[in-house]
């Protein structure tokens, strides 16, 4: 594929506006309207909705720039216009926000090399709408969200699917009776005490509900605003949760807490990078890049 047509796609991706696309390429707009015509006919579908803003992508867009955006930018790097190497633009601060736990254990250690080359990041952490509004008011830069913002102007990225299990004790476990489990979960797991992130049961809720079919009846015996006070609580032999992988696992693997059920797919949430439309500032964007390709190597949390 000519990789003029998929810069030209990143372009617009990235600035949000055919204009401004063809600004960054150094070509006119037809030129872009062009080649972003001949892309989505290779694609077989719209790359953007149009809006009186300029240009939406869609899920289709938000899925191949993951793809091309680190390969195209190190090609973009390796040479400039003098054939000598381009220098990196020189990193800012970048206000960066997610979840507390995910943003601890996975995000904000994934951008020690970017520090190191001189970056500089303050971190925040919160609920999804509360951040995703925020960004709204241009309070940060990218945001890592549990949920895909519905405002035309931001641009979500998938970064990540997040996997969730449900674990208690050994202890706690064997007053589960495993033939029970089988043909009726609901009532063989009733008795189990739960420690939630939240009153409304968030993650918990949608557990049940994926896979058994309805809101869990137990008793809720403790409920806190950090999943990783969750996990702890679980450990003590509190109760039972639901919890990402990636969060449980370690204390999984230990013995401490086992899994309570086994579904043949894994409840998924997907995780997305969140900018606003149009957003280009150098710092930010090495960031978004730097993100997504770090978090291949995560797989799924």
């Amino acid at each position: 594929m000519d990789l003029d047509l998929l810069g030209t796609f990143l372009d617009v991706y990235r600035t949000g506006s055919l204009s401004a696309a063809a600004t960054a390429g150094g070509v006119s707009q037809p030129a872009v309207s062009g080649r972003l015509a001949r892309l989505e006919e290779r694609v077989g579908e719209p790359l953007f909705d149009r809006t009186p803003r300029g240009v939406s992508p869609t899920a289709r867009a938000d899925d191949l720039a993951r793809r091309i955006a680190p390969h195209l930018d190190a090609l973009r790097g390796a040479v400039r216009t003098d054939g000598g190497p381009e220098a990196p633009e020189p990193l800012g601060t970048v206000h960066l926000a997610g979840p507390a736990e995910l943003m601890s254990l996975r995000v904000l250690p994934a951008l020690g090399p970017l520090i190191a080359q001189g970056l500089s990041v303050r971190a925040s952490f919160g609920l999804a709408e509360d951040l995703l509004a925020a960004l709204l008011r241009c309070e940060h830069d990218l945001v890592v969200s549990a949920i895909r913002p519905t405002a035309r102007s931001l641009r979500a990225t998938p970064l990540i699917d997040e996997q969730f299990v449900l674990v208690a004790t050994p202890a706690l476990a064997r007053t589960v009776e495993a033939a029970l489990i089988t043909v009726d979960p609901i009532t063989a797991l009733a008795h189990l005490p739960l420690v939630a992130y939240a009153e409304d049961l968030p993650i918990i809720r949608r557990y049940w509900r994926s896979e058994f079919g309805r809101r869990p009846p137990n008793r809720v015996v403790l409920t806190v605003p950090d999943l990783r006070a969750v996990l702890s609580a679980v450990v003590a032999g509190v109760g039972a949760s639901v919890l990402p992988r990636y969060l449980a696992e370690p204390a999984m693997a230990s013995g401490s807490v086992i899994q309570l059920h086994r579904s043949m797919i894994e409840p998924l949430n997907t995780l997305y990078l969140v900018t606003k439309l149009g957003y280009t500032e150098p710092s930010a964007e090495r960031v978004h890049a730097h993100l997504l390709d770090h978090a291949r190597q995560w797989g799924s949390l």
